[in-house]
């Protein structure tokens, strides 16, 4: 195809190809959306509205992100219940068309965490646009969206019907998702609101549009189980079921079935006592062959339109083309004239209790999404019975120590020389019995220590959040990830450390073999205390060493809890030992003569020192494995999606307050998009909250300490002289050391003297004709941990990603959030040594490898040979 495709080029043009191209979309736009604006779809819809067939419009778009967009929506629908009530004013249409309203287009913060806000400031629109609608007595439905904001969704219906003056109206309705395990839990409480408060309300049942986010989400996120089914055939059983529950509630429940699917009409048909009361829905541009049929049979059917410009349209369109187009897919089934009707009237729930296994076996559950080792347990923060009891617990946690202490052969003792001494001395007594265990013991240390994490998951979240500045989502994010590292290293470990045959000729017996190196320091940094502390000491104990480590000065205590957990795991306490301290500590551990290893994190300029000093000492060479920082860039074409290009940039430079050595410093965007994406950044960080990270609504918590704030404010100066601000965030009643996000336009890349961790973006544009300048000019920084590229375009993925000098390169999604196992992390230059840490390589470079080579045939003969030869 493609060679063909460049010969109708060469052919025609590139002009007449593009103008074929653009009639293409242009068909398939008219296909499935109904008009660029609500007056062209009303037109469009005339004549089906004059057989009684209703519409109900659905104003095309992401979600909001920015308050400006969310009131821009607001207008829109406004405007559309003015227009729609006006053309059945007009029109008397037998059955009032109406329109759909998304709660996510109102609002762009609606979401659990900052449900005071969304309810105080959502509420009003929604309460007024039902009003509207109410007044022109026409139908307003509100969509269901993604699972995690069903909770809030179901309050706000509740309080909107508590406090709106809607007289008798009866159109209003809700969106119920039948995928969605709740679904018939939903019926039940839109049946009870309606019974509370003496009114019809109207119920549109579907199958649900988010299905693979939703699997993929829960599975990020390390949740129990999944919201959704995750057979087709289930949720097509929990459809019916659903359509039972609302056709039992008649009187008080107006129901409406998305389908295209002709069994489920006739399902739904059989149930019913009176098909009169019954409406079905398609969507525009599909099924039209099965209601043309049903409007003959006198059904109530419904067409629920999408209303928008072209330009927001190609989301959309490529997820109805994939329905369409999807092997389960009854529209596409129904067109495959090898398939027999049997097989298309098949009872689903005959189907579903077919399998033995009720959950599809190829979609994994989040516990065991990982081959050989249990997924780090999350938590549902959407869900306030999960986070009322977590918040309760860990405000109520008093630490068991209060000062930073030394742990040496498990007692506290004075920082200082004296407990450098010993430590060493424990350690070279001790390392040899440990570095001789079986390998399975180590491991299953691990196993245990990840088990410990969880159990005192509350307490070690407390103590991130206490001393760490970390939020809610961040703590959880980063207690999962030492979880994680503890389970994968184990893993690692039982393959990695077993004694490996290798070939050689007859009489000969050569094995490869993994030893621990001696003793390992380990220095870790503030910015994680628990997850990068942990994971270089599981790897370094597991690989067989005694380990002496020394924690950030800014996050003691986090250190000593994971340490009496480490022991309590049952690494005996004369082999990790944890010395707190400043420079003159790490410096004295890494000069000491017993040190047989280096793991650090932390910046470039001390990874360089640690480096000369091990150079420096006489004996072995010591081995240094570094992770340092990154000027990390995320490129953006114009082919890119705004919205998603915000949601990344804002999680990627914000997060964490921006300290994180993965955050994103360097944004750059095309000339052609650039203020449009630079506009909605803007309203997106005005929506951003500040605060005590403890609280669930705290989006951005403070910075470490003081002399990083000063230095963060000593940058933002120089930015006001040299640079162009685009937008900084208010820092609202928050006190104390927060550095407020915000992002300036700088004049190049070559601006940037150094790494700035923070919540600090810096902006550049480019030209598209520049590409490979600016990927120069990137990979010039020095740097190589992680970069990003926002695109749709395969082959600038492919050319960016083989050109960019990055440890880390993530497409059309964040810069953080590495996951161990799945995504190696760690860089390369001036960004670190390697190997990656949660990468199949990292424990090799803990070990030292030894073979042994056994002539066989000295003993007096090989008598495995002579057997083999005599059989």
């Amino acid at each position: 195809p493609g060679a063909a495709l460049g010969k109708l080029v060469a052919k025609l043009g590139q002009p007449m190809i593009r103008e074929a191209i653009k009639m293409a979309m242009q068909w398939l736009a008219d296909q499935f959306v109904m008009g660029e604006t609500i007056g062209k779809a009303l037109e469009r819809s005339r004549n089906a509205a004059a057989r009684g067939v209703r519409f109900s419009f659905d104003m095309l778009g992401e979600g909001a992100r920015t308050a400006m967009v969310a009131e821009r929506y607001f207008e829109d629908y406004r405007r559309a219940i003015d227009v729609v009530g006006a053309f059945q004013a007009t029109h008397k249409s037998p059955r009032a068309p109406g329109i759909s309203v998304k709660l996510s287009a109102l609002h762009p913060r609606y979401e659990m965490a900052q449900r005071e806000k969304t309810l105080r400031e959502l509420m009003p629109r929604l309460a007024a646009l039902c009003e509207q609608a109410a007044r022109a007595d026409i139908p307003l439905t509100v969509d269901a969206e993604e699972a995690d904001r069903l909770q809030l969704s179901l309050e706000i219906a509740g309080t909107m019907l508590d406090n709106c003056s809607l007289g008798g109206w009866e159109g209003l309705g809700f969106a119920v998702q039948a995928y969605q395990k709740r679904a018939p839990a939903v019926i039940e409480f839109f049946a009870g609101l309606a019974k509370a408060h003496n009114r019809k309300i109207g119920l549109r049942l579907v199958k649900g549009a988010y299905w693979d986010s939703e699997i993929k989400r829960a599975q990020e996120r390390g949740l129990g189980d999944f919201p959704v089914f995750t057979r087709k055939e289930n949720t097509d059983v929990s459809y019916l079921a659903s359509a039972r529950a609302m056709l039992a509630e008649t009187d008080w429940i107006k129901p409406v079935f998305g389908t295209h699917n002709a069994m489920t009409v006739a399902h739904i048909l059989e149930l019913a006592d009176d098909p009169a009361v019954l409406e079905f829905q398609r969507l525009h541009g599909m099924g039209e062959d099965l209601y043309r049929r049903m409007e003959g049979e006198g059904l109530g059917t419904c067409v629920y339109a999408p209303v928008g410009m072209h330009d927001v349209l190609l989301g959309y369109l490529v997820r109805r083309i994939l329905e369409n187009g999807a092997n389960s897919s009854f529209v596409h089934r129904l067109y495959d004239r090898s398939i027999p009707v049997a097989t298309l009237t098949e009872d689903p729930a005959a189907l579903a209790g077919a399998h033995v296994e009720k959950r599809h076996p190829a979609i994994r559950t989040p516990p065991d999404l990982f081959d050989g080792r249990r997924n780090s347990q999350g938590l549902d923060l959407s869900d306030p019975f999960v986070t009322g009891p977590l918040l309760a617990d860990i405000a109520s946690f008093r630490p068991k120590f209060y000062r930073a202490a030394a742990l040496v052969e498990g007692k506290e003792m004075e920082i200082g020389g004296g407990a450098i001494e010993q430590a060493f001395a424990a350690a070279r007594k001790a390392g040899p019995a440990w570095a001789h265990a079986p390998i399975e013991i180590r491991a299953a240390c691990l196993d245990r220590l990840g088990d410990l994490l969880e159990t005192n998951r509350a307490e070690l979240m407390a103590l991130l959040i206490r001393e760490g500045g970390k939020t809610l989502p961040d703590a959880l994010a980063e207690l999962r990830e030492a979880t994680d590292f503890c389970r994968y290293y184990a893993l690692r470990a039982r393959a990695d450390f077993q004694t490996l045959d290798l070939p050689g000729p007859a009489g000969e017996r050569n094995q490869l073999r993994l030893v621990g190196r001696g003793t390992f320091v380990c220095i870790s940094t503030w910015n994680f205390p628990l997850a990068i502390f942990l994971g270089q000491i599981a790897a370094a104990l597991v690989a067989g060493n005694s380990v002496i480590a020394k924690p950030a000065p800014q996050t003691p205590l986090v250190a000593l809890c994971a340490t009496r957990l480490i022991h309590e795991a049952g690494v005996p306490t004369d082999v990790f030992a944890l010395i707190p301290g400043g420079t003159e500590i790490g410096s004295a551990l890494v000069a000491h003569k017993d040190v047989a290893g280096v793991a650090f994190t932390g910046s470039c300029a001390t990874a360089r020192a640690i480096n000369r000093a091990l150079a420096a000492k006489d004996g072995p060479i010591v081995p240094l494995i570094a992770e340092t920082g990154g000027q990390n860039a995320m490129i953006v074409d114009s082919s890119a999606l705004p919205e998603q290009v915000v949601d990344d940039v804002i999680t990627s430079a914000f997060r964490s307050a921006g300290q994180r050595c993965s955050a994103l410093r360097i944004l750059c965007l095309p000339e052609a998009t650039a203020d449009k994406i630079l506009t909605m950044l803007k309203g997106a960080m005005e929506e951003l909250r500040l605060g005590d990270p403890g609280k669930l609504e705290t989006d951005v918590g403070p910075v470490i300490d003081r002399p990083a704030w000063q230095k963060l404010l000593d940058h933002a100066e120089r930015l006001r002289k040299e640079a162009k601000e685009i937008f900084t965030t208010a820092l609202g009643d928050a006190k104390g050391i927060f550095i407020a996000p915000q992002a300036w336009e700088i004049p190049s890349i070559e601006w940037l003297e150094g790494e700035v961790f923070g919540p600090i973006l810096h902006v550049v544009r480019y030209r598209p004709a520049a590409l490979d300048q600016l990927i120069a000019e990137i990979n010039a920084t020095g740097f190589g941990l992680t970069g990003g590229l926002h695109s749709r375009i395969d082959h600038t993925m492919r050319h960016v990603e083989g050109n960019l000098d990055v440890g880390n390169f993530y497409v059309n999604r964040s810069l953080i959030g590495a996951v161990v196992g799945s995504q190696p992390f760690g860089g390369e230059g001036m960004s670190g040594t390697g190997p990656k840490a949660g990468g199949p390589h990292y424990l090799l470079r803990f070990a030292a490898e030894r073979v042994t080579s056994n002539n066989l045939t000295a003993a007096g003969g090989n008598a495995s040979l002579l057997i083999a030869a005599s059989s």
